[in-house]
């Protein structure tokens, strides 16, 4: 990963490409990813899983199931996306209330205005920055482990689907935390802006809970990875 300030020369991006390294521009401490090219694991027995998944309905909904119960803390019996979008939906509501209560930051529900993000209340902007550092550890895990972005299994439009899918279920241990606590110190006087406040907590975060690692962790255990390298070595 290369940080800002860093160059590198066509000798070291032929001698990466040769032994198939990834290389990344991030931001600092990875809370951002702009680029990446693929020159990630010289295998495609994660994606080709990952894709046989997706397009096996009951496969994908049960990959959904775990997901929700990683973010909610059990295993729900239903098997409709809709519902358990439902569900997670009026749970997050209650999260926010709680933490905004925790960190005493006034709350008055989750909105994002994109045509003028300006507009956005504190703590609702502050969330916004702390999603982009969270979702750009994800893509780097993601690529790490040669994982397909755009085939998610809660999100589906967007082209980093399973990026996002990744990044929620570090929304309540990091983004939140991350977010309601730089507001609360916006609050008491802190004059540096947000962003740059919430790419340095978070940075720090980052480095010592190791959150690439275990996001990396986290998509082999939702993809049941280790399962799948058994038995194929079996085979």
């Amino acid at each position: 990963m290369l940080g800002p300030g860093s160059s590198v020369t066509h000798d070291a991006l032929r001698l990466l490409a040769r032994h198939g390294t990834l290389l990344a521009a991030v931001g600092e401490d990875g809370v951002r990813t702009y680029t990446a090219p693929p020159l990630g694991p010289d295998r495609s027995d994660v994606a080709r899983h990952q894709a046989r998944l997706w397009a096996d309905q009951r496969l994908r909904i049960e990959v959904a199931r775990r997901m929700y119960a990683r973010r909610l803390g059990e295993i729900l019996p239903h098997r409709n996306l809709d519902v358990l979008r439902g569900i997670e939906g009026a749970r997050a509501k209650k999260t926010y209330q709680l933490l905004a209560q925790q960190y005493g930051v006034e709350w008055q529900g989750r909105r994002f205005d994109r045509t003028d993000p300006s507009r956005n209340d504190l703590p609702n902007n502050a969330i916004n920055h702390a999603s982009v550092t969270v979702q750009a550890a994800a893509a780097l895990a993601v690529q790490a482990v040669g994982a397909l972005p755009q085939l998610g299994f809660i999100h589906e439009d967007s082209g980093q689907s399973f990026v996002l899918d990744i990044a929620d279920l570090f929304r309540d241990q990091i983004t939140l935390p991350v977010a309601f606590s730089v507001a609360k110190d916006t609050l008491s006087g802190a004059d540096e802006p947000i962003d740059r406040q919430v790419r340095r907590l978070a940075a720090r975060i980052f480095r010592q809970r190791s959150v690439i690692a275990s996001m990396i962790d986290t998509i082999k255990d939702m993809l049941q990875l280790g399962d799948h390298d058994a038995n194929d070595s079996d085979r």
